[in-house]
């Protein structure tokens, strides 16, 4: 199941695999968890009922689930109750529980976890590399640059920690050993391959180049070598080592002194 989050007017919505836009959290749990069991379902099921028509979080197979966030969700759970609608089912917090009485009716789970960032320098982050732009004039010949990093990390906390120190220097500076002493370049301006050398073959500014580059000194990229594009690679790349409670990767990359790049990503 696909799963996007999203900032809508300053709020943060989830979106699943059916393009539906989330209102919470526990709303995306309760899709992950009915697309896992092979249920199909419908969110925002409009419902006609005593007169009015009301929506309701999750329309299945089995019955309605209502995700309790807040007061209209409790008047909307108790509303189709009453007028003894379909089977309905409520999942909220402890502190709305005192408000339903039917308790046999809602499922409650602990309140959210922490929220929780953490950045990191380190002089292992530091790497050394040669890259080529040729859509720009003064960068369309082949020059280098020492490069230092920092990354942020977001998510939620467990056991108020986001993640150790040490773990997480850990994952990035074997990432970064992939970058250090690199040729970095866009992968269509690969012309042709061979066991141990790609030929690098375009046209720029200052005129035609025609390289042979070992292989194990380039780094192909999905894109030109810019110092934004290899935030995005750094993310790219640390995004499936990091623990499943991380949520956000922002990489700061100083290209030389006093000038950068600063990505930041929901994975």
């Amino acid at each position: 199941m696909t799963v996007d989050q999203k900032i809508v007017d300053s709020k943060l919505l989830y979106t699943d695999g059916k393009g539906n836009m989330l209102k919470s959290r526990t709303e995306l749990t309760v899709a992950r968890m009915l697309s896992f069991m092979g249920h199909e379902y419908e969110y925002g099921h409009k419902l006609h009922l005593g007169g009015r028509t009301i929506q309701v979080d999750f329309k299945t197979d089995r019955g309605l689930i209502e995700v309790i966030d807040g007061d209209d969700d409790i008047e909307v759970y108790r509303f189709v109750r009453e007028h003894r609608g379909p089977r309905i089912i409520a999942i909220g917090r402890p502190k709305h529980s005192a408000r339903i009485e039917e308790l046999d009716e809602i499922f409650l789970y602990e309140n959210d976890p922490q929220t929780g960032s953490i950045f990191m320098e380190d002089q292992s982050f530091t790497f050394d590399y040669t890259h080529v732009l040729p859509l720009v004039e003064k960068c369309s010949i082949l020059h280098g640059h020492t490069s230092s990093v920092m990354v942020e990390l977001a998510g939620q906390m467990r056991d108020n920690m986001l993640i150790d120190f040490g773990e997480a220097k850990r994952i990035i500076k074997r990432i970064m050993e992939e970058f250090d002493h690199k040729f970095f370049v866009n992968e269509e301006y690969v012309k042709e391959r061979t066991d141990s050398h790609y030929r690098i073959n375009f046209d720029g500014p200052q005129g035609a180049f025609d390289l042979s580059v070992p292989k194990g000194t380039a780094y192909l990229l999905r894109g030109e070598a810019t110092v934004e594009n290899l935030s995005t690679e750094i993310i790219r790349l640390l995004a499936p080592a990091l623990p499943t409670n991380i949520e956000a990767v922002g990489v700061h990359i100083y290209e030389g002194y006093n000038k950068g790049s600063h990505i930041i990503s929901r994975i």
